[in-house]
């Protein structure tokens, strides 16, 4: 069952993608690289049967945290393309964070505190260590990570992009501001917002596609679709698929 919040008008015409294109949106995964391989194995079964020769695979952030395998998620993310599947990595607030302590242990206690005690344990990092003497804690921590984590790991964190538009949707971690133009957002809210994006009921001029605020179930509204259904701790990992006026979806069980 999908959540439906409100429908949009009869005489609206249905938002499309071009003929040639389907698209695979998958939600934020939060270091569950089981979860990860059985939506990949559905992805590229549903793929290979589609005749469109653009197929895209776009991943709408929060690789990270909370999951015990954030690093083995950035693996997958890191190998060559699958099936002939172009991929585009977004960007999402975990991996805003996990940037930032890289280069500033300010944010640590804030970081570890909504998953990135789990992030630091799969790089082999234990945050209880007792550190040299003379060293703080955090400092200690942070260089740890730097240490044991592979640097085409941190290109991939860095080269992130924000958002994506194909068609009438557009792409992003959280969501948009509402009465700012698409082209015009700023990346604190496309990595962060909520409330203000989540209660708006008039259209963006494109229909959003986001992570970032769990529901037991895909949220399908007349101005976004939401498609974190909470992985880490339901074992319901969601691609939202779309193909022309074909909306539909993949999920693990």
């Amino acid at each position: 069952m999908l959540r439906r919040l409100f429908s949009s008008r009869p005489s609206a015409p249905a938002p499309s993608l071009p003929g040639d294109c389907v698209i695979y949106a998958v939600g934020d995964i939060h270091g569950r690289v089981d979860l990860l391989d059985r939506l990949h194995g559905k992805i590229a079964e549903d793929a290979a049967a589609r005749p469109q020769s653009r197929k895209l695979l776009i991943y709408l952030g929060d690789y990270v945290d909370r999951g015990l395998e954030s690093r083995q998620v950035l693996d997958r993310l890191i190998d060559p393309p699958r099936d002939g599947l172009e991929r585009i990595l977004l960007k999402g607030n975990h991996e805003d964070a996990m940037l930032q302590f890289l280069d500033d242990t300010a944010i640590g206690v804030s970081w570890m505190g909504f998953g990135g005690d789990a992030t630091l344990y799969s790089y082999g990092v234990d945050v209880f260590g007792t550190p040299p003497e003379g060293v703080e804690r955090l400092d200690y921590i942070q260089q740890r990570l730097r240490n044991n984590m592979p640097d085409s790991h941190r290109d991939l964190l860095a080269g992130l992009r924000l958002w994506f538009t194909e068609g009438d949707y557009y792409f992003c971690h959280a969501g948009v501001r509402p009465g700012v133009a698409l082209e015009a957002q700023n990346a604190q809210d496309l990595m962060w917002i909520r409330d203000e994006f989540l209660q708006h009921r008039k259209p963006f001029g494109k229909v959003v596609v986001h992570g970032h605020s769990i529901e037991t179930q895909p949220v399908v509204a007349a101005n976004r679709i939401g498609i974190d259904t909470g992985a880490f701790a339901t074992g319901v990992l969601t691609a939202l698929v779309l193909a022309g006026e074909e909306r539909s979806f993949l999920a693990t069980p």
